[in-house]
């Protein structure tokens, strides 16, 4: 099964020049959504994880439905003031701005091993700030797992340049 069937392009969107990937398509089938949780699956067995922590928003997607293949705790990493207690706040930059993101300071056990989960792949600041929140409430990053990289924006290397490992199903 060819994933990228299931991942048009829509171009110009969210703004001029990015070309956004619907996962749409991919959620409305269930083979095939079914078939991509599995494939993520198989890429996550090289580590040993015992949380899966999920990006808002398209993330929590992918990562709750790994989290319920693999019976593995999920934690949220959300925009700003959306967690009810304490929290550490962590800003990065996007392909196209600047955002935030949120932990609950009690998500995850101290010394806990987690794994990141988010749809796409682009320049990596998303999973660098998600990795920073995960060490500043004790825990570690295993690794980082997504359906898709943009390889032209390198945000695997950039991810490796600051000691995250992470796995992809698919490139564009």
């Amino acid at each position: 099964m060819n994933l990228l069937d299931y991942l048009p392009g829509i171009p110009n969107f969210p703004k001029p020049g990015i070309l956004f990937r619907d996962i749409s398509p991919l959620l409305g089938d269930p083979k095939a959504f079914q078939f991509a949780i599995e494939q993520l699956a198989e890429l996550a067995k090289g580590w040993e994880y015992s949380h899966i922590v999920g990006i808002e928003s398209r993330g929590f997607i992918f990562a709750s439905a790994l989290a319920h293949h693999e019976h593995k705790s999920l934690v949220l990493v959300r925009k700003p003031g959306k967690l009810p207690l304490m929290t550490h706040k962590e800003a990065y930059g996007l392909e196209y701005g600047k955002d935030s993101l949120e932990i609950q300071a009690a998500s995850l056990p101290r010394g806990a091993k987690a794994i990141i989960v988010d749809d796409v792949l682009a320049t990596g600041g998303t999973i660098l700030a998600c990795a920073k929140l995960i060490g500043r409430v004790g825990a570690n990053t295993m690794g980082a797992l997504c359906l898709l990289e943009i390889a032209g924006l390198e945000g695997s290397q950039k991810l490796l340049k600051d000691g995250i490992d992470s796995q992809t199903l698919l490139q564009v």
